[in-house]
């Protein structure tokens, strides 16, 4: 890694070189893991550990059903059980007045093991918004946030505990990878979060979570939390169908509400184009130059950006859905006028009506010098990629205030 030091303008600017400098990023406030070779570590495959317990979301329908012949039970039960958890959004057997007391115990202790304890929960000054910290079944914690705006609610939810990419901005990446979450683990944090929707929070009026479906309840997922999702994939996929799954087999979501988000994984991302769900697909970009976004995001000396914009456009080629690219503006190392205009030429260079674009102001991690670009930098990125006829919108994300912002996940008590 290069020092934090200003150096000289990127090979990859114009001859004309801005007056600002160009900051290089380096792991600020905590040791960066290295390979031998002293780039950053990438791990793609978490450690071998004990997983959870196999959970009814963990099931399709007509796997539950199986689950409740070899128990000695009629399938049937697979449904009610299903209505209970994905649209009362309760394991608890005293609420579960369809079954029988006798055996009720028991059976919720088979099918609804604890997966996911809260630690905390910390709310903004607005009210608007929680994030959640959760203790798994291994003693691993993650985190969620849950996010009320005019006409949705929206929960960001973590796909891994910890992460493996290793990017020097997040405070995720500092703590490594520590094991995939299952898609039960993932869809809990949803069904949970759809409680205390019914609830009241965030920022809404108390009802019953009896009324299920005619409840609030979150209306969009960003697989946008703790871990990379397309490392993930087999599980981040069950996930997605799952929320997509109509009631009881799932939470009847829309598919299109589903955002999944990854730093480039290329193989994954085509693979995802084939799957035939209509997702919404992200990119988080940061860097349209291999030479910043080498460090800035180290997946790229895998995968370099020309590589992960033609596996976006091939998105988008194949599915018809619209890919968002997500760039966080960081003051002096990204937010450059000639890499708006590289980004500009390079998206438009796949044509047109294919993407849109997020800058966001970065959010702050404890112990990085980093902050986020100024406020005339950022109208210039946006107004230079807008004249560019990119669809731009620069966005502000919610909860800086409890560090429950992108890139600010650390899931510590």
């Amino acid at each position: 890694m290069s020092s934090q030091n200003s150096s000289t303008v990127s090979s990859a600017a114009p001859s004309a070189a801005p007056d600002r400098p160009q900051v290089r990023p380096a792991a600020e406030g905590w040791q960066q893991a290295v390979t031998n070779e002293g780039r950053p570590l990438l791990q793609f495959k978490p450690p071998r550990v004990s997983q959870p317990p196999v959970h009814l979301a963990d099931l399709t329908l007509a796997e539950r059903q199986e689950k409740l012949k070899e128990l000695g039970l009629p399938a049937f039960r697979a449904k009610q059980l299903s209505v209970h958890y994905f649209q009362h959004y309760t394991p608890d057997p005293g609420r579960m007045s369809a079954l029988p007391k006798a055996g009720r115990q028991e059976l919720v202790d088979a099918l609804f093991p604890k997966l996911l304890t809260e630690v905390k929960r910390l709310t903004t000054d607005k009210g608007d918004t929680i994030k959640f910290l959760w203790r798994l079944f291994d003693g691993s914690l993650v985190e969620s946030v849950l996010m009320r705006y005019p006409g949705r609610i929206t929960l960001c939810v973590s796909s891994q505990c910890g992460c493996g990419m290793n990017c020097p901005f997040c405070a995720t990446g500092q703590a490594g990878l520590t094991r995939n979450m299952s898609t039960a683990e993932i869809l809990d944090q949803i069904v949970q979060a759809n409680r205390v929707t019914a609830e009241g929070g965030p920022g809404g009026k108390r009802r019953s979570a009896e009324a299920g479906p005619a409840a609030e309840r979150v209306t969009n997922i960003a697989f946008m939390g703790m871990g990379e999702p397309l490392a993930n994939y087999r599980r981040v996929m069950a996930a997605a169908r799952r929320m997509a799954a109509e009631a009881p087999e799932g939470l009847g979501m829309s598919a299109r509400n589903i955002t999944v988000s990854t730093v480039g994984l290329v193989p994954a991302i085509n693979k995802l184009a084939e799957e035939d769900i209509p997702v919404t697909f992200a990119l988080s970009l940061h860097a349209p130059d291999d030479e910043l976004r080498d460090d800035l995001i180290p997946v790229n000396s895998r995968w370099k950006v020309d590589e992960a914009l033609d596996a976006a456009y091939n998105y988008y080629r194949t599915t018809g859905r619209r890919v968002s690219i997500e760039y966080a503006l960081i003051k002096d190392m990204n937010d450059h006028a000639w890499r708006a205009d590289l980004l500009a030429r390079k998206l438009n260079k796949r044509g047109r009506g294919w993407v849109h674009v997020n800058p966001t102001p970065l959010n702050p991690t404890p112990g990085s010098i980093w902050t986020s670009s100024e406020p005339a930098v950022m109208r210039e990125f946006v107004d230079r990629l807008s004249a560019a006829g990119i669809p731009t919108t620069l966005r502000d994300t919610r909860g800086k205030e409890i560090d429950g912002a992108c890139g600010q996940l650390a899931a510590a008590e």
